[in-house]
């Protein structure tokens, strides 16, 4: 059930109660695609650094270890040892993007696993059977996740399907989470809107899945390609067509900037990469922007990534030191700059919902923003 707190301008302060605990939004989903956040991240880190959902892939645990592995280990939340919420994507992005041969039919998606070519199918029922199998708190419909600048004749037809899929998801969740066998039987389901960058396409999309009363709603296919400019005019006209009192899930998104201006557009939860990816390479988020650790004037610089961070990073470790680790490839660099970004980014959203319960998101992201854009002293 979600709680709508408090409206600050189309930003939104919300609670979203689950059977693994309540999620405080706006949310930022710590990504762990196989079970783990890459960077030798525990769930004992990520209860330190503050995080509230761990998100984790249908499409790469179905093909290793195998969701039936998980099921019988007793769900997802058990293996990875982890008893806060987990979300769970539906495997169509990973199909769209990784599977160089795939064959789109009415029934779902024929496509060779990128681990070791075999044959695999997957559609509304199957991504929906899997996911029961690793028993999240939040299942993610099954969709097609076309280029966002595909031809509009395409669009039409791909969003079309899209939506005869989600109501074959939410049938046989109904039904999943209904057998004695399921572990997770208050399931939740997030439908996807989807349409590129063809407004019209977006918002009749929009209003369909809007009337299947799920538990939440998401926006898909954004930030794979366009531009800031075009993604921020899609959810101008997408979001208000979403159920307020329902979250709204903007997907794979992304910078802090990014997501401060979603949230000003009404946006609950956020995941994204970066973080993660950015801090294997060395590449640290602070409130004036993010530095990049290997650069030679960190060689002597005995102050933590960002002063008064309290992030596991920062209370014991100079940024010289982290830098050494980095330059010597040495894994607890790259661990300390992914718990100081995942930190960074929990810790932005916590900032986020204390201003909009406050009544002044609209200065705090503008102060947020300019920050940023400032050159560290």
């Amino acid at each position: 059930m979600y709680e709508l707190i408090k409206r600050d301008g189309r930003a939104k302060r919300g609670r979203f109660h689950t059977v693994h605990g309540v999620i405080e939004t706006p949310v930022f989903m710590n990504v762990g695609t196989i079970a783990a956040i890459k960077g030798a991240v525990s769930t004992a880190d990520l209860e330190e650094i503050g995080t509230q959902v761990e998100l984790s892939n249908t499409y790469h645990l179905h093909v290793r270890p195998g969701d039936q592995v998980v099921k019988k280990l007793g769900g997802l939340h058990r293996f990875m040892a982890w008893d806060k919420p987990i979300l769970t994507d539906s495997g169509g992005f990973q199909v769209f993007s990784l599977a160089g041969l795939r064959k789109i039919k009415e029934e779902g998606v024929y496509f060779n696993s990128h681990i070791d070519g075999r044959k695999i199918f997957m559609g509304p029922e199957e991504s929906m059977q899997i996911q029961s199998n690793l028993a999240s708190t939040i299942a993610m419909a099954f969709d097609e996740c076309p280029s966002s600048v595909a031809e509009r004749k395409y669009m039409q037809a791909s969003v079309e399907r899209t939506t005869r899929w989600l109501a074959r998801c939410k049938e046989e969740m109904a039904r999943l989470n209904s057998l004695d066998d399921t572990i997770n039987k208050h399931q939740m389901l997030f439908g996807i809107n989807q349409g590129g960058v063809y407004e019209d396409i977006r918002v009749e999309h929009a209003q369909q899945i809007a009337e299947m009363d799920l538990d939440g709603y998401a926006v898909g296919g954004l930030a794979v390609g366009e531009t800031h400019e075009e993604m921020y005019r899609i959810l101008d006209a997408v979001v208000p067509c979403l159920p307020v009192a329902k979250p709204t899930y903007l997907m794979g998104v992304g910078t802090p900037a990014n997501i401060l201006e979603a949230v000003d557009r009404g946006v609950d939860f956020f995941d994204c990469v970066y973080p993660s990816r950015n801090g294997r390479h060395g590449h640290v988020y602070t409130k004036h922007g993010k530095l990049n650790l290997f650069n030679a004037k960190f060689e002597l610089d005995e102050r933590p990534i960002e002063e008064g961070c309290q992030c596991p990073a920062c209370r014991r470790y100079s940024r010289a030191y982290i830098r050494h680790l980095l330059k010597a490839k040495e894994m607890l660099g790259m661990r300390l700059c992914v718990l100081h970004n995942l930190y960074y980014y929990n810790h932005l959203m916590e900032d986020i919902r204390g201003a909009i319960e406050e009544g002044r998101y609209a200065q705090f992201k503008k102060e947020t923003l300019a920050k940023m854009e400032e050159k560290e002293d």
